[in-house]
């Protein structure tokens, strides 16, 4: 949803219009993968990570237009609330020493933005959610001076028809009756993108859909949202809450929330562009003056504006994306389940497994969505979101005896037996060099054994403050969040951070 949106009242036609320009796009779509106009395999892949701002005593500072200013590169952009900012890295290919590439480009970059928004009094965060934010931080005046955002914002509150509502029971309880939508700008995330052909688009879908619990326990960093501590990863439930369109009437009678994991494995990304433009009404019912149709039959390709612009304001952990590169169409799986940070290292270690882990199950002769119903990796999903690293899911088991049905199995267990495995074999198919794959999934095999990621670390490190040296809430929180900028900046992968 990177286009600028002009924000203006959208009328019954208006909609009528939309709704007939998505079912052009979507012929369009389905005409080309038909005629097999979209780019040749090239083994691509591209990240984006959503950045928090604080001050030095890790606190929340509303001052993204000054640090963007101050940065200078288009590669920085703004993001929903005012203490947020988002960089983009551009296309690698997923080969040899891609991800020591990755980890010079982000260090080099991020380090130079820190400096530049230190010069607007800033520091730059990268955490699932900003433990020190409070929901003063969240307020309709936080919100990023972007036409599209309050337009989003005003859509989904009429979609609603009433406030929003906030109500999270993990380890504590978190109840607010009324929040704005920028409280969904807490959650701040890692997106993987990974460039496939339209044949190999479900395989991939449906693994990166069967492992999202298993990236979410072992990538958790945001266990603390307005001085609660809630899920583990708090990022999912938060999202779907502080974005949904609807009422408790909508809730009962089963109408799908905007942010949604699905509820079946797909046999093409047309289905998905479809569910899309079947189960949910446009927020942004916004046409531009192509004509899909006419494109195609003068031998050029079309954006699809319109439904590359409802497919942005449906919040699918993975979703699906078509784009146009140097005039050649091509999709996208965008993996949105991870939390940002806590180092660059942490951040391509989670990358290294995903993409090696994803490649090895899209190719197995008898795919993991053959054997685990659906149903099964939603619930692994929103288990792997409330218990992080210590959840236990539902993974189909080997050997004749079990006859490979699903079975209770602790994500370490799982991951350390069967898929830490499986990623080194993906990533060697991918042609990516022993030294990178072993450095990066060495760090996913030590947060194993020794149980800790990000929000083991937030955790542990709070208790302990509070415990031992007497500290309020409130308190312990802002220290440890400068300690995390601390040891963020230091890169040590989170595994090695000393608690306290």
């Amino acid at each position: 949803m990177g286009e600028k949106v002009i924000a203006t009242r959208a009328d019954l036609s208006d909609r009528q219009h939309y709704r007939r320009k998505l079912q052009s796009c979507q012929e369009a779509l389905e005409r080309m993968l038909h005629e097999q106009r979209f780019d040749r395999p090239r083994a691509m892949m591209g990240l984006e990570i959503e950045l928090n701002l604080a001050d030095e005593q890790g606190l929340p500072l509303m001052r993204n237009e000054k640090v963007l200013a101050a940065i200078g590169s288009p590669d920085f952009q703004t993001e929903l609330g005012q203490f947020n900012i988002e960089v983009n890295v551009a296309p690698h290919q997923l080969s040899g020493h891609v991800f020591e590439e990755l980890r010079e480009e982000l260090d080099t970059g991020l380090r130079y933005a820190d400096r530049r928004a230190a010069e607007a009094g800033a520091r730059i965060i990268m955490v699932g959610v900003l433990p020190t934010l409070e929901t003063v931080h969240t307020g309709r005046d936080s919100m990023s001076h972007n036409n599209r955002y309050s337009l989003l914002s005003d859509q989904i509150m009429a979609a609603r028809g009433e406030d929003i509502a906030l109500d999270i029971e993990g380890v504590e309880h978190l109840q607010l009756e009324s929040v704005s939508m920028v409280a969904e700008a807490a959650a701040t995330s890692l997106q993987l993108h990974l460039q496939v052909t339209p044949d190999r688009f479900a395989p991939v879908w449906n693994a990166a859909q069967a492992i999202a619990a298993v990236q979410v326990a072992l990538g958790a960093n945001a266990p603390f949202l307005f001085g609660r501590e809630l899920w583990r990863e708090t990022r999912p439930v938060l999202f779907q809450q502080a974005c949904d369109t609807r009422s408790a009437e909508l809730k009962a009678q089963g109408v799908r929330p905007i942010t949604w994991f699905g509820e079946r494995w797909v046999d093409s990304a047309p289905e998905l562009f479809a569910e899309n433009m079947r189960y949910f009404p446009a927020l942004l019912p916004i046409c531009d003056d192509e004509d899909p149709a006419k494109v195609l039959a003068s031998g050029g390709v079309p954006r699809l504006g319109e439904m590359r612009l409802h497919n942005g304001t449906i919040y699918r952990w993975n979703r699906p994306v078509y784009d146009v590169t140097d005039g050649v169409p091509h999709l996208r799986v965008e993996n949105r389940c991870l939390p940002a940070g806590p180092t660059v290292a942490d951040i391509l270690a989670n990358a290294a497994f995903y993409y090696g882990l994803v490649r090895a199950l899209a190719e197995q002769p008898r795919p993991i969505w053959t054997r685990l119903p659906f149903a099964h990796a939603d619930r692994n999903f929103h288990t792997a979101a409330r218990y992080g690293i210590d959840a236990v899911v539902q993974w189909p088991r080997p050997g004749r005896g079990s006859r490979g049905a699903p079975a209770a199995v602790p994500v370490v267990d799982l991951v350390l037996g069967e898929l830490l495995p499986l990623a080194y074999q993906g990533l060697d198919e991918w042609g990516v060099l022993p030294a990178d794959r072993d450095r990066y999934l060495g760090i996913i095999e030590q947060r194993c054994l020794r149980r800790t990621n990000g929000a083991a670390w937030q955790a542990a490190t709070v208790h302990q403050l509070c415990e031992r040296h007497g500290m309020d809430r409130a308190t312990a929180l802002a220290t440890m969040t400068q300690r995390y900028m601390e040891l963020m900046r230091a890169g040590e992968p989170v595994h090695n951070w000393p608690v306290g």
